[in-house]
This record gives structure tokens, sequence and C-alpha cells, in this order.
């Protein structure tokens, strides 16, 4: 009976396509907090295609990461992924909420000075993501040992994105000025408006990714991608892993 169900169970398991890899696969060292799989995000919810919280990239990108954080561990540091793969649902999903004509309390602590329908025409959200394609990721820094911090509440009054970080959701990196997904020019990788030691540890992490070739989205200091051949985007869904 249990190999009939384990035969069940592999029949129903869905491979990636080919070229995709699980991050965890090529380096379980560093760390997952996939927001969109859960509601500690802009949307405050989950999004569609995010059926589990798990890192998926290109190999080469996986590679890649797996080098910058061998750079990284010496110096007590370590990467931690936000986002990963994109399927284009979740992406068409963010359209149609920024759409919606609703602002909410989870949207505001991500976008304080502007309505989330301008999210688009500012260059903060695209119809078309590269996180699509499997070569764009987000992510930050975290000092090791990583410290604890709470969980997040979704109903705590966490300060904007652009306050201190003792008073934003709590998150256990490094303090890079803003929250992850800030649309904010305070979030923009070249700010001035933040002190010396936010400006290290961004030009740490710009530094760490570029010497693998990543290439930071200048609006946000958390989004690389990794140049090359393959830009179709893809649609199959985050499962687990």
């Amino acid at each position: 009976m249990l190999a009939a169900f384990a035969h069940v169970a592999l029949a129903l398991a869905q491979p990636l396509p080919a070229g995709f890899v699980y991050l965890r696969d090529i380096d379980p060292t560093i760390l997952q907090d996939m927001r969109y799989a859960a509601a500690n995000n802009f949307v405050g919810r989950v999004l569609a295609g995010y059926e589990a919280g798990e890192c998926i990239v290109t190999r080469a990108v996986g590679a890649a990461l797996k080098r910058v954080q061998q750079d990284l561990k010496p110096r007590g540091l370590s990467l931690k992924m936000y986002d990963c793969y994109r399927p284009q649902r979740a992406v068409d999903d963010m359209y149609a909420w920024a759409q919606d004509g609703r602002e909410t309390e989870a949207q505001r602590r991500y976008n304080p000075k502007m309505r989330k329908e301008d999210l688009f025409r500012r260059g903060y959200i695209a119809r078309h993501s590269g996180h699509s394609t499997g070569k764009a990721v987000d992510l930050t820094l975290v000092q090791l040992p990583v410290s604890k911090v709470a969980p997040f509440d979704p109903t705590a009054a966490y300060a904007d994105c652009t306050g201190p970080q003792s008073l934003r959701a709590p998150d256990a990196s490094v303090d890079m000025g803003t929250g992850y997904d800030c649309s904010d020019e305070k979030a923009h990788t070249g700010s001035k408006a933040i002190t010396p030691q936010q400006r290290t540890w961004r030009e740490t992490l710009v530094s760490a990714m570029a010497k693998q070739g990543f290439v930071n989205f200048r609006l946000e200091w958390w989004h690389f991608s990794l140049p090359g051949p393959g830009n179709a985007a893809f649609d199959f869904p985050v499962a687990k892993r």
C-alpha cells in the first residue's frame, strides 16, 4: 500500500522546467524569507502561483548565488532571499490589485507617498517581470548568527518602510535604510537620504553580487538580475520542493 501511495505521489509531482532548480538544492545555507508566499508583502496576502515558500531560479543563477554566499560567509554574512522566480500569474495578480481602486494598510506601509495605481507608471512594478524568467532575484544581507525576531503580525501597527528599522516589520536583516519592496526614493540604491552605515551595507551587497555578474536595478537596492540568453517568461507555480 505504501508503495502505491509513493507511486501516486511521484506521478503527481510536477518537475521544474529544464534549466530551473530549487535554490536549496544548490546551497541550503542561503536563507529564505519568501514574502509572496505569505501575508508579509505589499498586497497583504499570498499572490497567485505561490503554493510554497521556495526560491526557484535558473541553474546559472543558483550557481552564481552560491559563489556570492561563499564570498560572504567568511565575513560573517549570509544572503537572504525575498523573491526568486515569479509566475506570470503573480505578476498579473499584482497588476489587478494595483488597479482595483482600494487602498489598504499593507499597501501604505510599502508605498507611503503614492497611490498604488502609480506603482506601474513610475516603474516600481512591471507588467512583464524579469523574475518570471528565473533570472532575477530580490535579496538582502543577514549577519551571522541570525538574530531571533518576533514573527510578523498582520494586525500590528508597524512603521512604514522608510521608518527606523526598529519600528518596521521584523526582519533580522542588516539595516539597508528601508524595508524590502519599499516604493520610495529612499529605497533607490544610490539614495543620499540614508546613513553612512546603511550606505556601506548597500555597497557591500551590490559589490558582492556584481562580482558574480549580477546587475542591480537602481530603484530597488534588493533587486538583481543575471544577464544572459533566455528571457522567456514562465507561469508554472512555485510548488513544494
